[in-house]
């Protein structure tokens, strides 16, 4: 994947995971049989939810007008691999996978709230 569509796509990822580490994190922990007094730090990542949203969202747009920019710009040559409509779709289906993510992680903590509340 070219450098150009992956940092926007891993930070968005990583942005979007972070900003439901506050909520979901314990939840998925304790889930998963981890336990510790450790554990309720991760609710001192609250205050910094809006930050890593709108990180995530900043990134995603990044990276989408990087992959439709790239899928309408005719300076590609033939034989480089964005000429190539398979890595094309590629990128695509990555990017929306991304966002499916991102907007899980996004709303997981009111998603719990639903769930256990």
């Amino acid at each position: 994947m070219p450098e150009k569509f992956s940092l926007p796509l891993i930070g968005g990822l990583l942005a979007g995971i972070a900003a439901s580490l506050c909520c979901a994190g314990p939840l998925v922990l304790l889930s998963l049989g981890v336990s510790g007094a450790w554990i309720s730090n991760l609710t001192a990542l609250e205050p910094y939810r809006p930050l890593f949203i709108a990180i995530a969202l900043i990134a995603l747009v990044i990276a989408y007008l990087a992959i439709h920019q790239s899928a309408s710009d005719q300076s590609c040559e033939e034989g480089k691999i964005c000429a190539e409509p398979a890595s094309q779709r590629w990128y695509k289906n990555i990017f929306w996978a991304v966002v499916a993510v991102v907007i899980l992680a996004i709303a997981s903590p009111y998603l719990i709230a639903f769930m256990y509340g």
